[in-house]
């Protein structure tokens, strides 16, 4: 069940952002193997000089296109989460024609007991959600 976050500067038409949010939900079928129609993806614009996004001592030069995407999931090992960074860097540069310098990602874990789906339920821990 990933939750996606999604953090960009404003100015992209609402196709461009269809066409990135339907992209990074087939990485996410893909690679990490997520249920159909589990699809949590939040897209957040930001202000020109909002998002400050250093290089990381790699001496990249970020563009105004760069993008965090932010992956809450479970139980994913470490060649899904090497396999989700590439796939996402090529198939958002086949997509929207994204630098691959401009993709920052980054993988957050957690457990059943840390989502609700409404209802003020644990549905992972009651049974609901099989």
């Amino acid at each position: 069940m990933p939750l996606v976050h999604i953090d960009l500067i404003e100015g992209r038409s609402e196709e461009q952002l269809a066409v990135l949010a339907d992209t990074v939900y087939r990485v996410e079928r893909d690679v990490f193997a997520a249920p159909e129609d589990d699809r949590y993806i939040i897209i957040t614009e930001h202000k020109p000089g909002r998002m400050i996004l250093g290089s990381t001592g790699l001496g990249y030069q970020r563009s105004p296109e760069a993008m965090v995407i932010q992956f809450t999931e479970q139980g994913r090992d470490r060649e899904q989460k090497e396999a989700l960074y590439r796939t996402l860097a090529e198939r958002l540069h086949d997509a929207i024609g994204l630098r691959a310098e401009d993709l920052i990602v980054s993988v957050v874990a957690n457990k059943s007991e840390d989502w609700s789906f409404g209802l003020g339920h644990a549905q992972s821990l009651t049974g609901e959600l099989g």
